[in-house]
């Protein structure tokens, strides 16, 4: 394996960061300076539970105490789960796999991002938005390689060790971005196919104000694809969802803030001005 994100910490923080929710009794959304990882699995049950994504670069540590005050002491979870391998839902995996030895399951299209065959094209700092679009071109778009520790996601739509999730591919914002959601209470991970706060802004970034909006504008590369992934998600009609940055809404917040995001994405969620903005739009 090579960690790309090593020494790669970045100080940026919002008012959250630290704080866990339990947004079901088997659903743990917790923000680790500024984006959302998720436990999935009762605490009663400590060794049956999967960790969706892995936060930012050098918090391996913050995420294991985390994971033990849930869960107790030593306790791992049976796999970790990526929605997408972009540097704030891999930050730690390596230390994590590591430390764990468990396997990591991601989609097909992701793993060149997560074997270290590619690299992420570098964010764009040009993109219309707040501070942090300005800032992210120091943010780190390396592959990881996490070698034969990763594996891709089934193509039936299972998710190993979630059972009663399935896996759905919401590409745009990463080739091979999934999120995940359960039939039986509509709960849905979005992973960053949508998110709840104005990611490109420092201001609201930092008090985690609730706006559901399109995925972070500085790394999404196909519009277009995102406006279908949306729709996609929208036509599951969940009822409760943790994406990846912002907090977990619910109910009618939830079902009208994104239909309105469906209905006007183009001005909602598409940048006037960009690398990867298709002038038609």
């Amino acid at each position: 394996m090579h960690d790309s994100m090593e020494d790669q910490f970045l100080p940026m923080y919002s008012m959250t960061s630290g704080v866990g929710k339990e947004v079901l009794p088997d659903l743990y959304c917790y923000t680790n300076q500024i984006v959302n990882l998720c436990c999935v699995g009762n605490p009663d049950n400590s060794g049956e539970w999967v960790l969706v994504d892995t936060g930012m670069p050098e918090s391996s540590n913050r995420i294991v105490e985390m994971v033990e005050e849930r869960f107790g002491e030593d306790s791992k979870p049976q796999a970790i789960i990526l929605t997408h391998g972009h540097f704030d839902h891999v930050g730690a995996v390596v230390d994590l796999v590591e430390k764990w030895g468990i396997k990591v399951y991601a989609h097909e299209a992701e793993l060149p991002f997560l074997t270290g065959k590619q690299d992420y094209p570098e964010p764009d700092g040009s993109v219309e938005g707040g501070l942090v679009a300005k800032m992210s071109p120091m943010f780190p778009n390396e592959a990881v390689n996490l070698g034969s520790n990763i594996e891709a996601l089934p193509d039936d739509g299972s998710v190993p060790h979630m059972p009663g999730w399935k896996w759905i591919h919401t590409p745009g914002h990463a080739p091979g971005h999934v999120s995940l959601f359960r039939e039986k209470d509509r709960a849905l991970i979005a992973g960053d196919a949508f998110v709840t706060v104005k990611q490109e802004s420092l201001y609201k970034v930092m008090t985690q104000k609730v706006e559901i909006n399109g995925p972070p504008r500085y790394l999404t590369t196909d519009w277009t694809a995102a406006w279908e992934s949306v729709k996609k998600l929208e036509e599951l009609n969940p009822a409760i969802v943790v994406t990846g940055h912002g907090m977990p809404v619910s109910g009618q917040e939830l079902s009208e803030g994104l239909a309105r995001l469906v209905k006007e994405f183009d001005r909602l969620a598409i940048p006037d001005y960009g690398r990867f903005v298709d002038p038609k739009h």
